[in-house]
């Protein structure tokens, strides 16, 4: 199907229901059901099935209520989708926003990178939406609010600190699509990564590759050590060269109250990860 997008349905309704203000019902009993009920619903069967099962007779059936009852609570399925991505902008259950101290801004951004990472790993379905408008939600501008800390105190101006949140936002995002393709290919075709190169690898014996000789040369020695890859060696990778390019313009800040310290992880030990949000969140994902 078509990627699914942010914002397509009415952007009034979505807000009323994300902050709580819709106008109760004007008649009829009163729901024992709620919208927060529905959204989890949903939730619970994307993250089961993949977005291209969640549809409004199914949330309706998961709950146990006729397809028409869900129309008295949510409008259509399109607010649903950002109510949905609204609902797991929360983080996992108790996940508190650490105090982030300025002098460990290189393990403080690499947290809250693992934790985006973290997100889309336990709602891949996300990566499905388009979030071009971003869904202006509590949950989601808590974690944006949670996400522009991490670049408070150390001499950047607002822009630069908007500009550093997509940054490692849109790396986050690109880094853990192969980990979720890789997933979705070998339930596709189940054959585990492994399986099919063996299974490629005696007509690969067959082949003279000595006209790629660099192909050759580097390709022997990774697929000796990660075959098709090693997703946590390359995100690990990517962060430190992101880290190191982030570095030369946080350095060049004159302010008192940064200090750049050494390449370690904090010296307190791990802190809880912070509340983290999808693509998307204010300014943070166009």
């Amino acid at each position: 199907m078509a990627e699914e997008i942010t914002g397509r349905g009415d952007p009034v309704r979505t807000l009323e229901l994300m902050w709580g203000k819709a106008p109760a019902p004007r008649r009829g009993p009163k729901s024992k059901l709620g919208v927060a009920d529905l959204v989890a619903a949903a939730v619970a069967i994307a993250d089961a099935e993949g977005i291209d099962a969640v549809s409004t007779r199914r949330v309706a059936e998961a709950v146990g209520i006729s397809p028409m009852s869900f129309y008295t609570h949510i409008p259509d399925k399109a607010v649903l989708l950002d109510l949905m991505l609204d609902a797991v902008a929360t983080g996992q259950a108790g996940e508190v926003k650490p105090e982030f101290v300025p002098a460990n801004w290189r393990a403080n951004v690499t947290l809250v990178a693992r934790s985006f990472r973290s997100f889309y790993l336990r709602h891949p379905w996300a990566l499905q939406i388009g979030t071009h408008r971003p869904v202006l939600g509590p949950n989601t501008i808590r974690a944006y609010d949670n996400f522009l800390s991490v670049f408070d105190g150390l001499g950047l101006n607002e822009v630069e600190m908007d500009l550093c949140v997509i940054l490692v936002a849109n790396y986050v995002h690109g880094a853990v699509r192969d980990v979720v393709r890789a997933n979705m290919v070998k339930a596709q075709t189940g054959l585990s990564d492994d399986e099919w190169w063996y299974t490629i690898e005696p007509f690969l014996q067959t082949m003279d590759f000595s006209s790629y000789p660099v192909a050759s040369r580097v390709g022997a020695v990774v697929g000796e050590l990660y075959g098709l890859g090693d997703p946590d060696l390359a995100f690990d990778f990517g962060m430190e060269r992101l880290l190191d390019g982030l570095e030369c313009l946080i350095g060049g800040k004159a302010s008192s109250t940064v200090v750049i310290p050494p390449k370690v992880g904090p010296a307190d030990g791990p802190v809880t990860p912070p509340l983290t949000p999808p693509r998307g969140a204010p300014n943070s994902g166009r």
